[in-house]
């Protein structure tokens, strides 16, 4: 073969690696707001004895969102009202806020997937008919992406896993360390917090891409 017809073909496979679109799995995101989890024991203190949560939407995994809503009191008595209870109830009450949320409420929440409070933040929650104060339970929710066992092996991953995020708007953005978390009742479905979606114009139904090294291609 000539020289310069192997230089040309060399050229062409370097031009088509390089323009390689990065496959990847497509993911719907849902923009998650502030929002509490309670104890049964909680939801008594709060709304009165004997108080059943209310359903005013169903959400994925056997959760909703309740029509009951409390206000969230951090440090120095700074509060956000109107903050939504979602069912059903927990074996340990939490407190969900974005980053922006603790500045307004004077406090250092760590940014923990859900369930994990350990050290957590301190706040107090009020409702219609007294207060609960929780010393650890304020937390910023770890972004992460909700599977079926069937997504996950669609995608490729299990449950755990840490995967990086694209979004391909006008920000053109990438998410690092997202968790991967999967059961039965999950819908697919990423989920952000509001100041992730606001700094990266992302609104709920986008869809993000699981990137995959090029190597794995």
């Amino acid at each position: 073969m000539e020289q310069s017809n192997v230089e040309m073909i060399t050229k062409l496979v370097i031009e088509a690696l390089e323009n390689k679109t990065v496959k990847g799995y497509a993911v719907p995101i849902g923009v998650s707001a502030r929002h509490v989890h309670l104890t049964q024991a909680d939801v008594e203190t709060l709304f009165g004895s004997g108080y059943k949560l209310t359903k005013k939407k169903d959400l994925m995994g056997g959760q909703y969102a309740a029509n009951e809503t409390v206000t969230i009191v951090g440090l120095k008595l700074r509060a956000i009202e109107n903050v939504r209870v979602l069912g059903p109830v927990r074996k340990a009450s939490q407190v969900e806020v974005s980053a922006t949320d603790t500045l307004k409420l004077g406090i250092k929440a760590p940014i923990r997937e859900s369930g994990n409070l350990k050290g957590s933040a301190p706040i107090a929650i009020v409702g219609p008919k007294g207060a609960v104060y929780l010393n650890e339970g304020c937390i910023i929710a770890k972004r992460h992406i909700h599977m079926s066992p069937a997504d996950a092996k669609a995608a490729g991953v299990s449950d755990g896993d840490i995967v990086s995020v694209s979004v391909d708007n006008e920000r053109g953005t990438i998410f690092n360390n997202v968790q991967i978390r999967v059961d039965e009742s999950y819908t697919l479905e990423m989920h952000i917090d509001t100041d992730e979606a606001n700094a990266a114009k992302i609104s709920t139904g986008a869809l993000a891409v699981i990137i995959r090294d090029r190597g794995a291609i």
